[in-house]
């Protein structure tokens, strides 16, 4: 990553700090958007599920990431997400005193964005679920297997460090240019598809917050509007570090496989090898 002298921008450090802001927004918009449209919305719907159902929430969440990257990547890089800022620090470059910043915005624009759907789905969320209970509360913060199933806040954690490492090994190698990334800027939307596909396969557990910011911000917001046990889960165990601290280890660990399994493999930048690369047909002149 650059340094704000070198991005060519006019916004320095504050241009990158809004670029995070928005782009973490937009994707809590469209993913606690989604979740509130399908978890309490269906609640009130007949049939139940007309609104949506496990596989429309993890399209909207890879879609949410799409469309903040592609917002914020210019600006800043488009991390969206403390996780990936904390990985590119310790084995990128990333400057370290960047860190604390960009995580204050990306919390700053999930909190922004979680109030939002939590005023636009107020008479939703009152009707499905008039307590403020962990029913809804999920909208906008995640829980041991997802508030029914049978995981304790340390299965939870385990799986926040797993579905973390998985994301940003392979944000990684999607933009590693001594490696094969997509072309013609479709990084962004493989981004998202990764975020899809871990929802798909890894949302049983503890929801796939897999960023701390997408946490705690929206569990902020609901906490202040009205959700009291926003702060623990479903057994009443304090909860809100997992998401946190799972995703935070997780994404050093996925970094440093890549690091130890891949990019010190690689070859140095220049012409590929024969049979790496695509070849001219026909003879050789």
């Amino acid at each position: 990553m650059a340094d704000e002298k070198d991005t060519g921008t006019r916004g320095g450090m504050l241009g990158e700090l809004c670029a995070e802001f928005a782009g973490t927004m937009i994707l809590i918009l469209f993913g606690c958007g989604v979740v509130a449209q399908v978890v309490a919305g269906g609640a009130l719907t007949k049939p139940v599920g007309a609104l949506g159902d496990h596989d429309s929430i993890s399209w909207a969440w890879g879609l949410g990431v799409t469309l903040g990257v592609y917002v914020a990547a210019r600006l800043s890089g488009a991390h969206i997400n403390p996780a990936v800022t904390l990985s590119l620090a310790a084995f990128k470059g990333f400057p370290w005193r960047k860190v604390l910043p960009y995580v204050t915005a990306q919390t700053l624009g999930a909190f922004v964005a979680a109030l939002l759907v939590r005023w636009n789905y107020t008479e939703v969320l009152a009707g499905a679920d008039p307590k403020h209970t962990f029913k809804t509360q999920f909208v906008f913060s995640t829980l041991p297997g997802n508030g029914s199933l049978p995981v304790s806040e340390w299965g939870a954690l385990r799986d926040q460090i797993i579905g973390t490492a998985i994301l940003v090994l392979l944000i990684f190698a999607l933009t590693d240019l001594l490696n094969d990334p997509p072309q013609a800027n479709l990084a962004p939307f493989i981004i998202g598809l990764i975020v899809v596909g871990i929802g798909m396969a890894w949302g049983a557990d503890a929801g796939y917050a897999i960023n701390p910011a997408r946490d705690f911000g929206p569990r902020l917001a609901s906490f202040i509007t009205g959700y009291d046990t926003a702060w623990r889960d479903q057994y009443g165990n304090l909860y809100f570090w997992v998401p946190i601290v799972g995703p935070l280890v997780g994404g050093l660990v996925g970094a440093a496989l890549y690091k130890v399994l891949i990019s010190r493999f690689l070859p140095a930048a220049g012409p590929r090898e024969v049979g790496r690369t695509p070849a001219p047909e026909g003879p050789e002149s």
